[in-house]
């Protein structure tokens, strides 16, 4: 017996996505699950040098993902980041602030490695439809 599911797949095209097996963002029902996000300006396959430059395009990204599923940042519940160092917080939270000043979702930013050595910054969220 299969069951009727409401899932969709978001994919931004990226090769990272085909090669690891994973989408840009899970929709199901009304939640949106945005996997880690990094700065790839992904028109040019090329990553910014600056931490600031790589969290807008990876808030670009995400708000693009949460588009083509239906939400919009204002669903947002949850966000993490993850820098490389944390002296970055003070260029991260700035430009986070600038998306999620009014939304305040849930969140914690967790000072660790990257799988590259280019990667300052990855954004994951998650949103539930509002009503």
């Amino acid at each position: 017996m299969t069951r009727p599911t409401t899932r969709t797949l978001v994919s931004t095209g990226s090769p990272f996505e085909a090669a690891a097996g994973y989408s840009r963002a899970v929709i199901d029902g009304d939640w949106a699950f945005v996997a880690g996000t990094t700065g790839y300006d992904y028109a040019a396959m090329a990553m910014p040098e600056s931490v600031e430059d790589q969290t807008r395009n990876a808030m670009e990204t995400i708000r693009k993902a949460l588009a083509e599923g239906g939400f919009a940042l204002e669903d947002v519940v949850r966000a993490t980041y993850y820098v490389t160092d944390a002296a970055h917080a003070d260029v991260v939270f700035p430009v986070v602030g600038s998306y999620f000043a009014a939304i305040r979702p849930a969140a914690t930013m967790i000072v660790c490695g990257l799988i590259r050595p280019e990667m300052k910054v990855e954004i994951e969220v998650t949103a539930k439809r509002r009503a």
